[in-house]
């Protein structure tokens, strides 16, 4: 039977952070690495370089009072102090929609350059089928080089990690999913993670092909559920149905629940754009049939129709040239409690406003760094504020594009009395349009609050 207690984990991200953090609180002797040397010296201080709820906590106590989380810039240092090695490093959308695997494969080479010992490699980013062998054949082309035969196994552990909730998540897992070729290893993985699976048994076993195949098939299947409430939200719209009474109706079924049922302005982030669109280029590959394909597709066709739909129904109310509107936007970031604006919806919306000449008072809990710097660095009209009332000051009406907590029950009178009309445009349905109207506030919703096609 196999036990290790020696882990490293490469990248820092979202996923590898979370991840060794984890493993440390747990006890384990954690080590992570990135190139990025201005990070790691962050790191090394116990102060995280992403915004995560308890991530800060962690760090303290792992990195500064128990000492069981180290940081590196060097894979050789972490990879002599490990039995272990996780791989979480980017995998972005490449441009034909498939995932993007250098730098996996920039790591699997550096590791076949500098392993001494019998490891254990972990494919911990989100990878299509058919990775773990080109990371094992990497490996081995490298140990091939330096004329080295030292024993390795390579095995698919995708994670399910939900950003804003990422802490949680790894401290109390849904499943945890590994992948394994070789049954005394899958054993020695069952084991790591029994720290974290003692309480509910989630762990799930399976060759490497299928581990590799559930990360997708679990945010294709999320994301279609999203995208197929939106789409029924739209013909709510069309035809004078209350999407809200609709979707509490629907998700009365036990069979379906009301997770990821909630129409809104669509989704983003990290995960599900990405990851859909590498199935979709996974299965053209294969040559899979069209029907298959055409529904594989779905979700991401409808989600970039509705990224839209919240700057349609301004300019249907307001008219094409917004010249001399300004909007206060609450809402920077693709949802709550993060800072992530990767395929925020948005993006499309200040895009949308300021190329029809409208100015934006745009508010953020977390996000307005990220929207300064990177984002909307290059979008005219657009100005930050540091109070979500201060960004009603001078508008003409306020749009929400997050479900942020601080706005679910904020001050309509101030609300009211602030904007130059009392005109909300809702992505994500956080109010009752109903009661708006008895506050004097026109309201517009997703799938609710519009005119309507008469039957």
């Amino acid at each position: 039977m196999l036990h290790f207690r020696k882990i490293a984990v490469v990248g820092t991200g979202y996923v590898g952070l979370v991840a060794g953090a984890s493993f440390a609180e747990k006890g384990y002797q954690v080590i992570c690495v990135d190139k990025d040397a201005s990070k790691i010296e962050t790191l090394k201080k116990g102060i995280p370089t992403i915004h995560e709820e308890g991530l800060k906590e962690i760090l303290e106590k792992t990195v500064i009072e128990d000492k069981t989380l180290s940081f590196t810039t060097g894979i050789a240092e972490a990879l002599q102090k490990s039995d272990v090695v996780f791989i979480a490093v980017g995998t972005p959308m490449g441009e034909d929609g498939s995932a993007d695997l250098k730098y996996v494969r920039e790591v699997a080479a550096e590791i076949g350059q500098n392993m001494d010992h019998p490891l254990i490699v972990v494919d911990k980013s989100t990878v299509p089928v058919g990775t773990a062998f080109m990371v094992r054949n990497a490996i081995a082309e490298e140990l091939d080089k330096r004329g080295e035969s030292i024993v390795f196994h390579v095995v698919s552990n995708p994670e399910f990690l939900a950003e804003g909730r990422a802490v949680r998540d790894m401290a109390e897992p849904s499943r945890v999913v590994v992948g394994a070729d070789d049954a005394e290893v899958l054993e020695a993985m069952k084991e790591l993670y029994a720290p974290f699976t003692r309480r509910n048994e989630r762990f799930y076993g399976m060759n490497v092909v299928g581990a590799e195949l559930t990360k997708y098939a679990a945010n294709y299947l999320l994301a279609l559920r999203v995208s197929g409430i939106n789409a029924i939200a739209n013909l709510c719209e069309v035809f004078g149905a209350d999407a809200i009474q609709v979707r509490n109706a629907v998700a009365s079924d036990p069979r379906i629940g009301d997770k990821f049922l909630h129409p809104s302005c669509g989704y983003g982030g990290s995960c599900f754009p990405k990851d859909v669109n590498a199935l979709v280029h996974l299965a053209k590959k294969a040559g899979v049939a069209e029907e298959i394909l055409a529904i594989l597709q779905a979700p991401e066709i409808l989600n970039n129709f509705q990224k839209g739909r919240v700057a349609d129904k301004v300019v249907k109310h307001l008219g094409e040239d917004l010249s001399g509107k300004t909007f206060a936007l609450w809402g920077l970031a693709f949802k709550k409690d993060t800072d992530d604006m990767r395929e925020s919806a948005s993006i499309n919306l200040v895009r949308e406003l300021s190329g029809r000449g409208a100015k934006i008072n745009a508010y953020d809990p977390l996000a307005m760094e990220q929207a300064r710097q990177i984002y909307l660095k290059d979008i005219p009209g657009i100005s930050y504020v540091e109070n979500m009332y201060d960004a009603l000051n001078g508008a003409d009406a306020l749009v929400i594009m997050t479900e942020t907590k601080k706005y679910l029950s904020p001050d309509f009178e101030k609300i009211a009395g602030t904007l130059k009309s009392p005109l909300i445009f809702d992505g994500r349905n956080l109010y009752n349009p109903e009661a708006m109207s008895e506050l004097g506030i026109k309201y517009y919703g997703i799938g609710r609050g519009l005119s309507v096609k008469k039957l």
